[in-house]
């Protein structure tokens, strides 16, 4: 019997470790020639050729309320230091069970200043694109409710710290959600994010990614 359980704790610890180090593996996507790295690692995640899937367990969120009731940075996110001027693109999709589930496009500087955009499962239980932009405190903006449960997002780095989101039905034509300033000094990254903060865990999955190093010529039509 002493001997099971010996086995048992071996083999538990085995497992832990085997799955501690696939969470720190580096992620390698073909079509972002960056070093990608973690913030707050996943449940765990897959590559798939141009597909990256990131699974987030319970109560993972990033969010600074402005009434100042709660503060959270638990989401799990895949960064990397991008160009100065950029264009990074995906369609984003997800196993949405939990008002606040999200597969979400990312900039990232600290706690304290970011920007997402996100596919959120709504309060009415609707795919809807959100986008929140913080400097101390986030705001929250609601955008347009989607009718099947996958999207094309985009970011768009216009240099010196200027940002612009869009969303896409078809990833050729554009839609503008925010255009907005974070301080550069920050070491500002790129990236993707998925958040479940009501429910067990959400797998958000992130296909056709693209990235180029260059500059959008056209913020409001998105070109």
């Amino acid at each position: 019997m002493k001997k099971i359980l010996i086995l048992c704790v071996f083999v538990g610890f085995c497992i832990q470790y085997s799955f501690s180090q696939s969470n720190h593996q580096k992620v390698e996507l073909s079509s972002i020639p960056k070093n990608i790295s973690w913030v707050n690692t996943p449940l765990n995640w897959n590559v798939s050729g141009n597909t990256l899937s990131i699974n987030a367990g319970r109560d993972s969120r990033l969010f600074i309320d402005p009434q100042r009731l709660s503060q959270a940075n638990s989401a799990p996110m895949a960064l990397f230091k991008p160009d100065e001027t950029f264009l990074f693109s995906c369609k984003v999709s997800g196993n949405f069970r939990s008002v606040f589930d999200a597969a979400v496009l990312m900039v990232y500087g600290n706690n304290n200043q970011w920007a997402k955009l996100c596919l959120e499962y709504s309060p009415q239980y609707k795919p809807m694109v959100v986008s929140v932009v913080t400097n101390q405190f986030s705001d929250d903006s609601n955008h347009e409710t989607i009718s099947r449960e996958e999207v094309y997002l985009r970011i768009a780095g216009l240099g010196n710290g200027a940002y612009a989101f869009h969303y896409s039905l078809d990833g050729r034509y554009w839609n503008m959600v925010r255009y907005f300033y974070l301080n550069p000094n920050n070491d500002l990254k790129i990236g993707f994010l998925s958040q479940s903060p009501k429910g067990e865990s959400f797998n958000g999955v992130f296909t056709d990614i693209q990235y180029t190093a260059r500059k959008l010529n056209n913020i409001r039509n998105g070109e």
